[in-house]
């Protein structure tokens, strides 16, 4: 949090101590800060890794069409019976490779935006914190599309053995290097608006929670602020999850191939499927997105103290 100290006439104002910046004093603090986000990103990634793939494959469903869902629990035991257990990482090693550097990115190119603003603006107030999570998650995404574009098409075909890398080389073989960032346009909105839910509501509630209740920093208070972050950016972001599912497996389904732009699948959707279209897996993504943020934002902490790093 940023100190208030005095200035030369004795007025109060919005300093950062030298002890809160001193994460890029070294190219060891440095590592330490962005490894610490992508460890933990990585970490909370490859354990709810199964229900990303559920959630892509109910994204998917009666494409162009407005009828009965299938739920997340009849999905599960669809897949297993069908492809085995094994279906459900699919998709992980290009999962698991951009979270690190997604993740590392993301999250760690949170406080130093935040601190520029504060420089600049002298208030790290919610709108700060909302544009720095905003520039940090699209920035992060706009380098790392290729890997997801990459786990979504292998986690919707059960019948690719190339791996992540054939997969790779395929898509830009047939399709074209381009064909990388399908999707990136919406990516980079959901990413922005994810980091900055994220992070702005755990940021925010942590200061909260720690003005008005007896919680003090440590784990019951990263507990309480990454499970209502959690649920925050689920709702706002899951329309741009599914749009962003969407145009990037459009070569992947035989319905879908018209979308032009997010604006114009997010209008198809609504027009074909009606506005349920765009929370199809809502549940999911919370039932993924939920626990993934709270095991981010916890053990991001604790990697952070065991770094000798200042909490979030």
């Amino acid at each position: 949090m940023p100190e208030r100290t005095k200035n030369a006439s004795g007025e109060m104002g919005v300093g950062v101590k030298n002890d809160e910046q001193s994460w890029w004093a070294s190219p060891s603090n440095v590592a330490s800060h962005f490894g610490t986000s992508g460890v933990a990103v990585a970490t909370a990634t490859g354990i709810t890794h199964p229900l990303d793939v559920l959630k892509v494959r109910l994204q998917m469903q009666l494409v162009g069409q407005i009828g009965p869902l299938t739920g997340m629990g009849q999905t599960f035991v669809q897949v297993v019976k069908k492809e085995g257990p094994r279906a459900l990482y699919l998709g992980l090693t290009p999962a698991l490779t951009r979270s690190v550097v997604y993740g590392g990115l993301r999250l760690g190119l949170y406080e130093p935006s935040k601190n520029l603003c504060e420089l600049a603006f002298e208030s790290t107030n919610i709108f700060m914190k909302i544009a720095s999570g905003v520039v940090s998650g699209a920035f992060a995404t706009l380098l790392t599309n290729p890997m997801e574009v990459v786990k979504v098409r292998l986690q919707m075909n059960r019948n690719v053995h190339i791996g992540a890398i054939g997969e790779l080389q395929k898509i830009a073989a047939k399709e074209g290097v381009t064909a990388l960032w399908k999707g990136v346009g919406p990516a980079m909105a959901r990413a922005g608006a994810l980091t900055a839910s994220q992070m702005a509501t755990y940021d925010e509630f942590k200061r909260v929670l720690l003005k008005w209740t007896p919680l003090e920093e440590g784990f019951y208070l990263h507990l309480a602020s990454s499970t209502i972050a959690g649920l925050m950016s689920t709702l706002i972001t899951a329309p741009m999850d599914m749009v962003k599912t969407r145009l990037m497996l459009q070569r992947e389904s035989k319905r879908d191939g018209a979308y032009k732009n997010g604006f114009h699948c997010a209008y198809k959707v609504l027009i074909t499927e009606g506005p349920r279209g765009l929370y199809k897996g809502g549940f999911t993504i919370f039932a993924r997105l939920g626990p993934q943020t709270t095991i981010t934002f916890v053990l991001c902490e604790k990697l952070r103290e065991l770094a000798g790093l200042k909490a979030i």
